[in-house]
């Protein structure tokens, strides 16, 4: 009985327990306060979810924990000091590795700085780790470098560098964001199955409520640097009490319907009760789609038509030059694109998606195959025809680090289109001439545009390191549409933004193309966002299309195995 009660308060003790957290920030002699009082437990075996929008103060909380917030910061407060006793697992994985140092020894490294064990020893338990994190050849990945392997294993890395030293808690932030629904769920699954064998409390911050459903015990919303909802997670999840955590969970596009406007938090936040209206949900769950029926833009000829299309790149070449390896990324691939239309293009990590974008807009050269756009061909095009091109062709990337300048504001980046091409932001026609436009109207039409994906206008002068993920992702979204371009390529351009934000992108995507008639490729892993912004939805595994059709049929009817094994991966609360 004295046996069972130690182990009753060892599964009851409490490993962190924050009371009255306060962080600020002081910037050119003026404080300010990011965290303002948040207090929380976790205990050993359990998962604190903590989410909200980016900004709210959910990194930066658990930084002043760890020890690692920058000098301009102040915290205050109080909290349980973890005598190293404590990882984290960093939100992106290809940031966080050292691309110079193989996988293996960056693990290796944090178990010779923390014990006394022979190289021998620390190569044998990293190689052991590698195993229980589910990486596939051990030992060759324990040689690789971060770039030769995937996202989804990258991250396994990180997983496996946080738990090396076997920590009390684990601090996992946004470990799962970008992934593909696949990867996504091996990675929950895999951290449930680490935390029983190891009973550790985690930390599991994330913007995506599904996600947390799947993994969290309690879960803590914050707001604006406060925990505005707190509790057990299925009470927080099923049961919201704060219009802010109501809003949270509306704003998630549905599986089960199509409808016309997502629900933003700021519909609920503006309500005094936070409630949402029967006949408001009704004008939201309306399933009508934005853009022409399919059976109507069939007989238009397509804006873009690709045929037998195939991009190709060497693995491995002889001393002369010659390949003898090759890899398919994109292999003979076949469709056409009308205009008005969304196409929404899924699929896992390395399926050739990016590739298929980026050979259309003739940024990668394709090995073979045709595509033509407006019935032209888009072989043998002169500059001054790929400068006309690239103003109707356009592309989010994913990456909002590496896609913006450091060294310029983003009110520059995002007038940058429009000083290259000198032309007005309004669309061209065939009596109207080009117009050049002065720097006041320029940044005039930035001002307002920046306005139109949620970022405020006295922003303009600010440098991209000054902002979230989220808002660079926003900053390369508005870059995108300056032109007003007749075909966006959105790659996974909604993966890094917050619930709500994605929920007011992809309103906004759906408005610009009601009112400017935009055609869209959508590349994305979240069937979710495509099935609510798509017209047709095109499947690809291993560089080719496996099935195709229009959205909600296809949700309802999955006929191919790699079609419904995703679908089945979708977290759902």
């Amino acid at each position: 009985m004295r046996f069972s009660k130690k182990i009753l308060d060892f599964m009851d003790q409490t490993v962190l327990k924050v009371t009255d957290l306060h962080i600020g920030f002081t910037h050119e002699g003026t404080y300010h306060e990011v965290v303002k009082g948040i207090s929380f437990n976790v205990r050993r075996g359990t998962t604190l979810g903590i989410v909200g929008e980016s900004g709210s103060g959910k990194s930066v909380s658990v930084l002043a924990l760890m020890g690692l917030l920058p000098r301009t910061a102040q915290a205050t407060g109080s909290w349980t000091d973890l005598h190293g006793r404590v990882s984290m697992i960093f939100q992106e994985p290809m940031t966080s590795l050292n691309p110079v140092q193989r996988c293996g020894k960056q693990v290796e490294e944090m178990l010779l700085a923390h014990e006394k064990v022979s190289r021998q020893e620390a190569r044998q338990r990293t190689i052991q780790l590698f195993e229980e994190v589910m990486l596939p050849r051990p030992e060759k990945i324990y040689r690789s470098y971060p770039h030769e392997i995937s996202g989804g294993q990258k991250q396994r890395v990180m997983i496996a560098m946080a738990l090396i030293c076997h920590p009390d808690l684990l601090i996992a932030d946004e470990p799962t964001t970008a992934l593909d629904v696949t990867v996504q769920k091996t990675i929950l699954d895999l951290l449930r199955s680490l935390q029983k064998k190891y009973h550790m409390g985690i930390i599991f911050i994330t913007h995506d409520l599904g996600v947390i459903a799947q993994i969290a015990d309690e879960v803590a919303v914050m707001y604006h640097g406060e925990i505005v909802e707190q509790g057990e997670a299925q009470q927080v999840l099923h049961h919201p009490r704060h219009p802010y955590t109501k809003g949270l969970l509306a704003c998630r596009p549905p599986l089960d319907s199509r409808p016309h406007r997502l629900l933003t938090v700021k519909d609920f936040l503006e309500n005094e009760k936070g409630e949402w209206s029967s006949k408001d949900m009704a004008e939201t769950s309306n399933n009508s789609q934005f853009s022409t029926p399919n059976s109507q833009l069939n007989r238009k000829s397509p804006l873009l038509r690709v045929r037998n299309l195939e991009v190709t790149y060497p693995l491995e070449t002889t001393l002369f030059g010659k390949v003898t390896k090759e890899l398919k990324a994109v292999d003979g691939l076949s469709f056409d694109i009308y205009r008005g239309e969304t196409v929404g293009l899924v699929g896992e990590s390395g399926c050739g998606k990016s590739t298929l974008g980026r050979a259309i807009l003739q940024l990668i050269e394709r090995s073979s195959g045709s595509i033509e756009y407006d019935g032209k061909s888009l072989d043998h095009l002169s500059s001054s025809e790929t400068k006309a091109l690239r103003r109707k062709m356009q592309i989010i990337f994913q990456d909002p680090y590496s896609s913006l300048n450091p060294r310029i504001t983003i009110g520059e980046a995002i007038a940058e289109p429009l000083i290259v091409h000198n032309t007005s932001i309004a669309r061209q026609t065939s009596n109207t001439s080009k117009t050049s436009i002065s720097r006041p109207s320029i940044k005039e039409k930035v001002l307002s545009l920046m306005q139109q994906v949620g970022l405020e206008p006295d922003w303009y002068d600010r440098y991209p390191h000054e902002f979230s993920g989220g808002q660079r992702q926003r900053v390369c979204i508005a870059r995108a549409l300056i032109l007003q371009p007749e075909l966006i390529i959105c790659d996974e351009s909604v993966s890094a933004l917050d619930v709500s934000v994605q929920a007011q992108v992809l309103n906004l995507l759906n408005e610009l193309k009601e009112k400017h008639g935009y055609t869209y490729l959508f590349i994305t892993h979240d069937l979710s966002v495509v099935k609510f912004l798509s017209d047709r939805i095109l499947v690809m595994e291993k560089g080719r299309i496996v099935e195709q059709g229009p959205a909600d049929k296809l949700f309802a009817h999955p006929q191919h195995p790699y079609t419904q094994r995703l679908l089945d991966a979708i977290p759902r609360l």
